[in-house]
């Protein structure tokens, strides 16, 4: 049950920015648009209350329940950049907007974007990891939220490695690949 929500919230999410933008700039009625686009937050609330009813009513945790609070966690941190990128393309072919700009490769402002999405990581996994805790406490059952603490540990796992990638370039920046032949 908690996995269908999960898809259809994810499924919801890119509806809503899709109507969002298409409101904005294709029908010219750019107040729909950022009501569609500030939508999205709601979507995350009904799969928060969506988990934690699922749990209170007796379910076992599961990876789906692990995954709604990743989900959500990364959807606070990331959204706004995600709906941000899909507008700046989304302008770009539908209203002469601006092209988007190519993401520096190499060099230190690579080190430093790699630091910044290393620090939004961490803030993702902070929120992700409280909504975990929160559901553990909710529920106050060990047996039934195990495996709620093994995802957190998984994850911390994960955030480890990105720092260690994302902080790599810092001291050995990526080299500028030579284009003249």
């Amino acid at each position: 049950m908690i996995t269908v929500v999960i898809i259809g919230c994810e499924i919801a999410f890119w509806i809503f920015v899709l109507a969002g933008l298409v409101c904005r700039y294709i029908l010219k009625a750019k107040r729909t648009g950022a009501i569609l686009l500030y939508c999205t937050p709601v979507i995350d609330l009904i799969l928060l209350i969506a988990a934690v009813t699922d749990l209170r009513g007796g379910a076992e945790a599961s990876a789906a329940h692990g995954l709604a609070a990743i989900y959500i966690g990364v959807s606070l941190i990331y959204g706004h950049g995600m709906i941000k990128w899909a507008d700046i393309r989304f302008a770009h072919r539908f209203a002469n907007g601006p092209a988007p700009v190519k993401r520096v490769k190499h060099g230190k402002e690579h080190a430093r974007n790699e630091r910044k999405g290393w620090f939004q990581h961490a803030l993702a996994w902070g929120i992700g990891c409280a909504i975990l805790y929160g559901m553990i406490v909710m529920v106050n059952a060990g047996d039934r939220t195990a495996g709620l603490m093994q995802i957190i540990r998984i994850w911390s796992l994960v955030l480890a490695i990105d720092f260690v990638i994302s902080f790599s370039y810092t001291l050995w920046p990526k080299a500028r690949k030579d284009t003249a032949s």
